[in-house]
């Protein structure tokens, strides 16, 4: 029975596990990321690291507010959303990002917004339209 019950615990984990690695990827390009803030866009980006649950609900977030593209009245228009995996060093020192769940929100070549391990939809989305 015991035995049982730590396979079914052990699958969960791994299922768990695999559903949280799965939407990340490294989208940041600092050629991408220059050209946007360039053309006057908002600028987004957030860290992750593999196996982060927090991670992966801050970004389950961030693809909300690009796909949903609103915020009540406020349009998310003009917006370029990046990611990157914080263990890639070029990028982590470019952006002095030191660890994942880091969100970093740029307006007019400037940082305006940074926080780490923010996952609060509210507040992100809060973050956003303080931005735009």
């Amino acid at each position: 029975m015991i035995k049982k019950i730590l396979i079914l615990v052990f699958a969960q984990f791994l299922i768990f596990n695999a559903s949280i690695s799965l939407e990340k990827e490294t989208t940041f390009n600092k050629v991408l990321f220059e050209k946007a803030q360039s053309d006057g866009k908002v600028v987004i980006v957030s860290s992750w690291i593999k196996y982060c649950s927090s991670c992966a609900s801050q970004m389950k977030v961030l693809k909300k507010a690009k796909n949903d593209g609103s915020l009540q009245d406020i349009k998310f228009e003009n917006i370029e959303y990046f990611s990157f995996d914080v263990t890639n060093k070029e990028i982590a020192n470019l952006l002095d990002v030191k660890f994942q769940t880091t969100l970093l929100i740029f307006k007019d070549n400037k940082e305006v917004y940074r926080s780490l391990g923010e996952t609060t939809e509210d507040l992100i989305y809060e973050a956003i339209k303080k931005s735009i």
